[in-house]
C-alpha cells in the first residue's frame, strides 16, 4: 500500500466533511473547499477520520491513492489554519503596495505592474519590513500559483540577486567580470 495513502486524515472539531461519491466538501472556520476526486478512489468518513482506499494494485491506482489522501489533508488544513507563502523584494527602488486581493509592484520598469489575485487570495505587506509580501489563502494550490505569478514578474538575477524571491529560496550568485585581468 501507499505509505501516505494508508494514513487516515484526522478531522478536527469545527470542521464538517460531506462525501458524495467522489465529490468531497470540507467546511471550517476559514471557509469552504470542494473537490472532485478520481472515481476509482473510495473515500469514507469513519469516526472523525477520512480514509482513502483503492480498488487494486494497478500502477495508476497506487499513484492516485497517495495523491487523493494528500489533497484531502490539504483541504482540511486549509479550512482550519490556511496557507501562506512569503516573498521578498530585493533591489534598490523595488517596492510593492498591497491592498486586499490586489498588489502593485514597482520593479524598475517604465510602469507599475498591477496583479489582481484570484478569488480567496489576499496580499499583506509586513509592517516592519516593507519588502516582504505575504500571500495567504485556504487553497494550497491557488496560494502557490499566485505567489509564483508575482515572482515571475521579476525573478532574482544571479549577479546582484535583485528581483522577487521566496523567503527560503537560495539564489546562486555568480562572479561578475574581472576588472583589468586581460593581457596586452
Amino acid at each position: 500500500m501507499s505509505r501516505i495513502g494508508k494514513q487516515p486524515v484526522d478531522v478536527p472539531t469545527g470542521v464538517t466533511v460531506e462525501i458524495n461519491g467522489s465529490h468531497i466538501t470540507v467546511k471550517g472556520s476559514k471557509g469552504e473547499l470542494k473537490r472532485d476526486c478520481h472515481p476509482n478512489m473510495k473515500i469514507e468518513l469513519i469516526e472523525n477520520q477520512i480514509i482513502v482506499t483503492r480498488p487494486d494494485d494497478q500502477k495508476e491506482n497506487k499513484a492516485l491513492h497517495g495523491l487523493t489522501r494528500s489533497l484531502i489533508a490539504n483541504m482540511v488544513e486549509g479550512v482550519t489554519k490556511g496557507f501562506e507563502k512569503q516573498l521578498e523584494i530585493v533591489g534598490v527602488g523595488y517596492r510593492a503596495q498591497a491592498s486586499g486581493n490586489k498588489i502593485t509592484l514597482s520593479l524598475g520598469f517604465s510602469h507599475p505592474i498591477e496583479y489582481k489575485a484570484p478569488e480567496g487570495i489576499e496580499f499583506v505587506m509586513d509592517k516592519d519590513k516593507k519588502n516582504i509580501i505575504f500571500v495567504r489563502g485556504i487553497d494550497k494550490q491557488i496560494v502557490g500559483e499566485a505567489a509564483a505569478k508575482v515572482r515571475s514578474y521579476k525573478k532574482p538575477e544571479p549577479y546582484k540577486g535583485k528581483g522577487i524571491k521566496y523567503i527560503d529560496e537560495y539564489v546562486a550568485r555568480k562572479a561578475g567580470k574581472a576588472a583589468g585581468a586581460g593581457t596586452a
